[in-house]
C-alpha cells in the first residue's frame, strides 16, 4: 500500500507532520480526519526509499510585503455571508486557521480576499482573531471585533459569529426595505424634472415666437414662464455663461456634497440630525429606525458578554444619529455612577415610553439583552408600517405637486392664446 506524507493541524491548531499508508490521497485524508487531524494540503505519495520525503503542500499564502490592489469597500452582503460561513466551519470543529484559509481561497479577487490573506498571516503568526480583525477597521468595525473578542474569551466563537451574522442580516433587511421604498418616488421625481426641463427648454421658446408674431401682450404668469425658459436655455441675459439646465443637472450633486461637508463638522452634524427628527412623518421613520438599530446592537453585544459600559460606548458610536449619541452618553455616565439605564433615557425623550419601560423591566429582571432584542423586533415591524405610511402620503403629494406644475405651465401658455383668439374675433367683427 502506498505511503503518503501529510501536513495537518489538530483541533487546538497545532501543526502535525508525518506519513501514513493509504490506498489514495482521499483515503489518506479520511484517515487523518478520523484521527482528529485536518490536512492543510493534499497528502503526497512517497516514491522510493532514498528519496527525500515529500510533504503535503500547505495552503498557498501571500508573501508579506506583497501588493494587493483592490477598489471600493466590502459590500455588507459579502461580509454577512463570510460571517455565516465562518460560524458554520467553527461549529463543525475545524481549526480557526484552516477555516480562514478555506474562506479566503473561495473569495473572488477584491478587498475582502486581500484582507483575509492578511488575517490568515496574522492568525498563523500567533495573533488572536479579534486582534487580526482589528487591524482592518474598514472591513471589521469595532462592534464586530468586540463581539469576536467576547466569543474568544468565552470559548463560544461559533455562537457569537452566528449572532453577529443574524444581526447583520436583520440590519441588511432594514436598509433594503427603506431603500426599496425610496426608489419609486425618486424615479418619479427624476422623470418629472426631466420632462418639465425639456418642456421649458424646447417647447416654451416655440410658443414665445408665436406670441411675438401676433404682438400679444403677455400676462405676468406667462412672462415669468418665458423668463424661466430663457434662464434654462442660457439666453436670459447676455452675461449668462452657464445655462440653467446645467445647474438643474448639477443640483443633486451640489446638494449631496454640501450636505457631506456640513456633516463633517460637529455642529453641522448635530443640527442636521436634530432637524431630521423634527420633519413630519420622515422624522418618525428615522426615530424608529434608529431605535431598532441601537437596541439590536446593544442587545447583541450584551448577549455576547461584552461589558455593559463598553457595549454602550460601541452602540453610541454606531447609532448613526447625534441626538441618540448624546442620550446614550448620558446613559453611560449614569451606569458608571451606579445608577439605572432607563433614567437618563427617559429624561432625553428620544424614545417612546414603552421602550424606556421595557428597558427598565429588563434591568430589574436581569434580562436586559432579551428585552432589547424584543424592542428591536417590534420596531422593525413599526418601521415597515412607517415606510408604508410614508409611501401612501408621498404618492398623492407627488400627484398634487406635479399636477400643479403642469397646470401652471398650461395656464401660462393658454392665457395669451385666449387674448389672441379674442383679438382675431374682434378684427373679423369689424
Amino acid at each position: 500500500m502506498p505511503t503518503y506524507a501529510y501536513e495537518a493541524v489538530n483541533k487546538n491548531g497545532d501543526k502535525k507532520k508525518g506519513t501514513l499508508e493509504a490506498s489514495s490521497p482521499a483515503d489518506a485524508e479520511a484517515k487523518l480526519r478520523a484521527d482528529g487531524l485536518f490536512p492543510t494540503g493534499t497528502p503526497k505519495e512517497q516514491k522510493g526509499k532514498g528519496k527525500k520525503k515529500e510533504v503535503a503542500e500547505p495552503a498557498k499564502k501571500k508573501k508579506k510585503g506583497g501588493v494587493s490592489i483592490s477598489f471600493g469597500g466590502i459590500p455588507l452582503k459579502r461580509m454577512t455571508l463570510f460571517t455565516r460561513q465562518l460560524s458554520t466551519l467553527q461549529d463543525a470543529g475545524l481549526p480557526l486557521l484552516r477555516s480562514l484559509q478555506i474562506l479566503e481561497s473561495q473569495q473572488k479577487p477584491g478587498k475582502l480576499k486581500s484582507v483575509l490573506e492578511t488575517v490568515c498571516e496574522d492568525v498563523e503568526g500567533g495573533n488572536t482573531l479579534s486582534d487580526a480583525f482589528a487591524k482592518h477597521p474598514k472591513a471589521f468595525d469595532r462592534l464586530y471585533t468586540k463581539m469576536v473578542k467576547a466569543g474568544e474569551i468565552g470559548g463560544v466563537l461559533d455562537v457569537i459569529l452566528q449572532r453577529l451574522a443574524d444581526f447583520m442580516e436583520k440590519g441588511q433587511r432594514l436598509r433594503r426595505r427603506i431603500k426599496g421604498a425610496l426608489i419609486y418616488p425618486t424615479v418619479v421625481i427624476c422623470i418629472a424634472v426631466a420632462i418639465v426641463t425639456g418642456i421649458m427648454y424646447f417647447v416654451i421658446p416655440k410658443f414665445q415666437e408665436i406670441f411675438n408674431d401676433f404682438n400679444v401682450k403677455l400676462p405676468a404668469l406667462t412672462l415669468w414662464l418665458v423668463s424661466a425658459s430663457k434662464w434654462i436655455a442660457g439666453t436670459a441675459t447676455p452675461d449668462q455663461k452657464v445655462p440653467g439646465v446645467i445647474w438643474i443637472l448639477a443640483a443633486p450633486f451640489i446638494i449631496f456634497f454640501f450636505f457631506k461637508i456640513i456633516r463633517k463638522t460637529g455642529h453641522g452634524r448635530a443640527a442636521t440630525d436634530w432637524i431630521a427628527l423634527k420633519i413630519p412623518v420622515i422624522g418618525n421613520l428615522i426615530q424608529k429606525t434608529t431605535v431598532a438599530r441601537f437596541t439590536r446592537t446593544l442587545g447583541t453585544l450584551v448577549a455576547a458578554g461584552v461589558p455593559i459600559l463598553e457595549a454602550i460606548t460601541i452602540t453610541k458610536e454606531t447609532s448613526g444619529n447625534w441626538v441618540f449619541e448624546q442620550a446614550l452618553g448620558k446613559v453611560h455616565d449614569s451606569i458608571k455612577e451606579g445608577e439605572t439605564f432607563a433614567g437618563p433615557l427617559r429624561k432625553a425623550k428620544v424614545c417612546d415610553l414603552i421602550v424606556v419601560n421595557m428597558i427598565d423591566v429588563g434591568e430589574e429582571t436581569g434580562d436586559l439583552d432579551v428585552m432589547l432584542m424584543k424592542i428591536a423586533d417590534n420596531y422593525d415591524e413599526e418601521v415597515d408600517v412607517a415606510v408604508a405610511s410614508l409611501l401612501s402620503l408621498l404618492e398623492p403629494f407627488m400627484v398634487v405637486i406635479l399636477g400643479g406644475i403642469v397646470g401652471t405651465i398650461v395656464l401660462a401658455l393658454f392665457l395669451p392664446l385666449v387674448s389672441m383668439i379674442e383679438s382675431v374675433s374682434g378684427q373679423k367683427g369689424k
